[in-house]
Formats: structure tokens, sequence, C-alpha cells
């Protein structure tokens, strides 16, 4: 099978360069100079990674980010120069696998494209099948509401299974507390941060191996909350 790779920046020396080496190594490469251009490319076929510049003019890089992880779990790459460092952190934040600096090495660049897509096509970002959500160590079957860590049942409140579901569903995107509490209590969230907190400290208590030490649901501090795909 032929992947699919979203080569996105307003440089078109760059994307001309990058889609050569990929098309080298075998992958179909869309290519797009925004990041409205990204969003049209991505609703309309099956990509299998993205790589994107942070500084384009519209829509931006980081923008971008936050737009596809909002219904896309597929791998992210951001391109960027040395001097973008706080971007690179905020995008990686936000939901982005891995980054690469401007100019870069050809054969790095492959060598992170292959190894993302690796991952991706074994593992899964997220799989669900017939009301089953498997992230990680994690199973949920939606139609029986139960949840199995590792094998093992694990009771949870409405409250903490919705959360998880949330989360579990889009595995690397970041959800701010107000953000949980509209879509889980769907009203509207005044001062919600310490209910949100209390609830994922539960949640922890429950899923994770050490509570103290989450490896699966990650605070993004300032942010929000994500669950990793252990």
């Amino acid at each position: 099978m032929k992947y699919n790779i979203l080569v996105c920046d307003d440089e078109k020396d760059i994307v001309d360069a990058i889609e050569i080496y990929l098309k080298a190594e075998g992958y179909n490469v869309f290519a797009a100079y925004g990041g409205k251009e990204a969003l049209d490319i991505i609703k309309k076929n099956e990509i299998h990674l993205a790589l994107v510049d942070i500084m384009m003019p519209g829509i931006d890089g980081i923008t971008l980010i936050m737009k596809l992880r909002e219904f896309t779990n597929i791998p992210i790459i951001i391109l960027s120069a040395k001097s973008e460092l706080q971007d690179k952190i905020i995008g990686l934040n936000l939901g982005a696998d891995d980054y690469i600096t401007k100019p870069f090495n050809t054969v790095e660049l492959v060598a992170r494209v292959n190894s993302l897509i690796r991952r991706y096509v074994s593992f899964g970002s997220c799989e669900e099948k017939d009301g089953i959500i498997k992230v990680g160590r994690i199973v949920i079957d939606d139609n029986s509401k139960e949840v199995m860590i590792e094998g093992e049942k694990v009771n949870l409140t409405p409250y903490e299974y919705k959360i998880l579901v949330l989360l579990s569903k889009n595995p690397g995107r970041v959800y701010p507390s107000n953000e949980i509490y509209e879509l889980i209590w769907e009203e509207e969230a005044i001062d919600v941060r310490k209910i949100i907190s209390v609830h994922i400290s539960h949640l922890r208590d429950k899923v994770e191996i050490n509570p103290r030490k989450p490896d699966l649901i990650k605070s993004v501090y300032g942010m929000g909350y994500k669950i990793e795909d252990k």
C-alpha cells in the first residue's frame, strides 16, 4: 500500500524538494502552500501523515495543527526555523508528534517520516470498531460502557467514563478544562478548572499504573489534558 503524505509550506522550493525525496521512498505526496489548502486536502483525501510549516500566511502552522487535531489523529511533523523554539513547543503540546529544523537533512526527514508511518499503521492512534475503542492498554466497549485496563475491568463514574471516552477518541489532542466541561456537562463552563482537575485525578487513580506519574492521561501545563497512546 502506498501511503499519502501532506506537505504544507508556503515556500514552493521546500515543498518540491521534500516531494522528490518522499516519492523516491514510494510515498504519494499532496502539496499545500497554506493552512486552508491543507485542510481542504485532508478533508477530501486519506492522508497518513502531515508535514506542517509553522510560519505561513493566513492559517499558520500552529492554528492548522489545532484544527487538524479536532478531527484526525494522523502523525504531524513540524517544519520550523531554529528561531521558532517557542512555536515548536506549542505545536508539540497541541498534538504534533515531532519537529525538524530548517535547513533539514533529507535523510533524517525521511527516517522520521518512515518511523511515524510505521507506528501509526502498526498501532493506530485510536482504533474504534463496532463501539470498541482501543488506545494504549485501555479498551473501552462503548456499547456496554465497560472499561478494561490490561484485561481487568475498571469501574468508573459516568463523568469519569465520558471524560475517558472523549480523550481516547482523539489521543494526542489537548482538551482545555473548559472544553471538557462543556462537552461532557453540556453547559457553559465558568470557573471549572478545579472540577475537571478532581475528575482527572480520580480517573488517574483507576487507570494509571502510578497516578503520581501518569503515562496515559497527561497534563499540558496551562493548556489542558490529553491521553497518550502508549
